[in-house]
């Protein structure tokens, strides 16, 4: 498999190859090469439908049925590779040869990459393309850089302030603890302290432990698997116990949550019912819903198991069998290849459920979990020793 964007003979190219047959879309318009001009370039595709824009022109092909992942378990160059034998024939119109020109602005599945010297696995004969200290976005949150003898400065917006505009100036005097954020909040003219995992109080400066993680909304616990690489990845099995007066919310997400071919298992409800998803390898995601039942609202406490053997896949619910199916009987992926992550309660910080989970849940959990087990193993998952953010002590109170 492969994506590939170059340039032919002044025109944009996207070839990809899902495994069956390769798509090519090309712009309809000329990159120019005289003049200092920038364009804007999207590029991508959604199961085997691609896309290309270039400079607010679009055009979208899709290809023949068959595949629709893209499997690229490589490295991921930029400008060119380390050697021209890496590069499939199909990728390419010509015989292939490196990019002569300036990139920045590089944004992949959401996230941008640094294109510095310490931040790319490697590269060879890249410079800077400014030819200034300033160079681009030095100065962030649309700071305006200015060269000095000394090196540069930023001038700042008036809500911004920093040597590079970093800092919003709500938080520049703020009182948060050194284990959490400060979260600005323009509109009062103020901020919020959010607290990272085992901290608690308006300011985090107060030290807690919890057996129950209560969950407020925009919380999250982010789980390493430190048995991951033993696991046998086509058996597996979680099970907790949540309590929630919400009818919408992801509960747990053992996968990376990165990119549309992470593999994963959800939980979480969907109008007040559990919801399970699963998706082994092949981006089609497999809601489970049982409506008979609700589980939200009746201030109890349910117990939810979900067991995978290869494709059939087991949903308990309070110890009563409540679904079982088999998710491609064809077999062609059987292993749950979740990475070791295991998300509880929603994502990162800025990451939103919604967003991040491609519309199959649509928000983040409120409420309480608690004897999280992975697999078969004896001892239950000690989540104040994971990462997180806005979790509370739910031993008490509601």
């Amino acid at each position: 498999d492969f994506l590939c964007i170059s340039l032919v003979n002044g025109f944009i190219q996207l070839r990809y190859n899902l495994g069956d047959k390769t798509v090519i879309l090309q712009t309809f318009q000329k990159v120019h090469a005289a003049g200092n001009t920038w364009h804007s370039l999207k590029a991508g595709r959604a199961g085997n439908e691609g896309y290309l824009d270039l400079d607010g022109i679009n055009i979208t092909q899709k290809g023949s049925p068959g595949m629709n992942a893209l499997d690229t378990h490589t490295d991921f160059f930029v400008g060119g590779v380390s050697s021209l034998n890496l590069v499939n024939s199909m990728a390419v119109e010509n015989e292939p040869m490196g990019f002569t020109g300036c990139i920045r602005e590089i944004v992949i599945n959401n996230k941008e990459l640094e294109l510095t010297v310490t931040d790319p696995k490697g590269g060879a004969n890249v410079g800077d393309c400014d030819g200034t200290v300033c160079g681009y976005t030095v100065c962030k949150n649309n700071g305006t850089c200015q060269v000095e003898p000394s090196g540069f400065s930023c001038s700042c917006p008036q809500e911004w302030t920093g040597s590079t505009c970093e800092q919003s100036i709500h938080c520049s005097q703020n009182k948060c603890g050194s284990q959490a954020l400060c979260i600005p909040q323009p509109t009062l003219a103020s901020y919020l302290c959010v607290c990272a995992l085992g901290w608690s109080g308006k300011y985090c400066d107060s030290k807690i432990r919890f057996f129950i993680a209560k969950f407020i909304g925009n919380s999250y616990i982010k789980y390493t698997d430190p048995y991951y690489g033993k696991r046998d990845l086509q058996h597996s099995r979680i099970s907790l116990n949540f309590t929630t007066n919400q009818t919408e919310g992801l509960v747990v997400w053992m996968g990376k949550g990165e990119d549309e071919d992470n593999d994963f298992l959800a939980i979480g409800l969907a109008n007040g019912t559990l919801k399970v998803v699963i998706n082994l390898g092949e981006r089609i995601s497999v809601p489970l819903i049982h409506n008979k039942y609700p589980v939200c609202c009746d201030e109890k406490w349910h117990f939810v198991t979900v067991v995978q053997n290869q494709t059939c896949i087991k949903v308990y619910l309070d110890e009563e069998l409540i679904l079982f199916e088999d998710i491609d009987p064809q077999r062609k992926y059987t292993a749950l290849n979740y990475g070791g992550i295991c998300y509880f309660g929603g994502f990162e910080i800025g990451r939103e459920v919604n967003t991040v989970t491609a519309g199959l849940f649509q928000k983040e959990f409120i409420g309480k979990i608690k004897d999280v087990v992975l697999f078969q193993d004896s001892k239950k998952v000690q989540l104040m020793k994971a990462e997180g953010y806005n979790v509370y002590d739910g031993n008490y109170g509601n």
